[in-house]
């Protein structure tokens, strides 16, 4: 049985990678932070199975700022992969907090390296890339594109690459980047604006809300959904040589189409119910990031089947239901969401 080391478990994409890999039969330990209020409702539903929880699901206390901690941990597991999801990983609050964004999203990759160098467990390492590293380097990009990131959250991530690679070529490691674009589900968090956009739908819908204030509508992005994002996670772990792989569905959206995407789910025009708030601007835009998966698709096979309009379809249901008072859409499978 293989073991599977997963920081951020409790995130998005942590809570459908550990569903992935408890499917394939591997034992997974997830890290949270030690915190007055768990925040593990995404994964309550694995916690309360009683074959998994304590058999081949744990959760243990660590933080990526603790170096010292990720060296017990990885010691004591000796996992065969490490997944490397936790990070400060809201772009517009790492301008408000761009130390803790660099000592986490930064700093905590080369920790979580330094841990297994020097546990010598020789496990298999996954980076959680981003493509806010390409900031404003004009699209489509791909694995060749220059970065120019344009936040602290991209700068720090462009850090987490860039020592990913230099532990690859300099001890060896297993090491892979996964560049991902922007990937959603009903899991996202209620600020970011994909998960912001379908949960105000369903609650002007349902009479609850009457405004939805917004910031930067011209921006584009490419879209994809998160379950299928963490299958090309597991992936490029299984290839016979690491590298470094761009995750998109090769698609562009602006806020403004997903928001007539959401809206119009639920039979409203989006235009009656937006107002700028300049609050939500960014100091610095990313105009536009549209990826090019053809790395990934040649290298494993992976390619992904939900794109922009059906991913809004599905937020937007998911949280009708929860407007509804419907159990929360997170205990669900992904096969479920879909």
């Amino acid at each position: 049985m293989k073991k599977a080391l997963i920081t951020g478990v409790t995130g998005q994409d942590g809570s459908y990678l550990a569903e992935l890999l408890l499917h394939k039969g591997y034992e997974v330990h997830g890290v949270i932070r030690r915190s007055s209020n768990p925040n593990t409702q995404r994964i309550a539903h694995l916690l309360a199975d009683e074959e998994l929880f304590g058999s081949r699901l744990f959760l243990h206390y660590g933080d990526l700022a603790d170096s010292s901690r990720m060296v017990s941990l990885v010691t004591s597991i000796v996992p065969d992969e490490v997944y490397n999801l936790a990070a400060q990983s809201h772009v517009r609050i790492s301008f408000d907090e761009p130390e803790l964004t660099g000592n986490t999203t930064g700093m905590g990759t080369t920790r979580l390296l330094e841990a297994i160098r020097i546990s010598g467990v020789g496990a298999k390492f996954y980076q959680a890339s981003s493509s806010e590293m390409f900031g404003a380097s004009p699209p489509p990009q791909n694995e060749a594109t220059p970065f120019y990131p344009r936040s602290p959250y991209g700068a720090a991530k462009v850090y987490s690459y860039w020592i990913t690679k230099n532990y690859r070529e300099s001890y060896g490691m297993f090491a892979t980047n996964g560049i991902l674009f922007n990937h959603e589900s009903p899991r996202r968090g209620e600020t970011f604006v994909t998960r912001k956009i379908t949960l105000a739908a369903a609650r002007i819908k349902a009479g609850l809300q009457d405004r939805l204030y917004m910031g930067n509508l011209d921006a584009v992005r490419d879209w994809g959904y998160a379950p299928e994002y963490v299958e090309a996670m597991w992936r490029m772990l299984q290839v016979d040589e690491p590298d470094d792989f761009v995750v998109a569905t090769n698609t562009e959206y602006s806020v403004k189409d997903f928001l007539g995407f959401a809206f119009e789910h639920v039979g409203l025009e989006w235009e009656k119910y937006v107002e700028l708030d300049e609050s939500f601007l960014r100091p610095t835009e990313v105009d536009s990031l549209v990826g090019d998966h053809t790395r990934i698709t040649a290298a494993t096979g992976w390619e992904p089947t939900v794109r922009t309009p059906g991913l809004a379809a599905i937020m937007v249901e998911a949280d009708t239901h929860i407007v509804e008072n419907q159990p929360t859409p997170w205990i669900d499978s992904p096969e479920k969401s879909r």
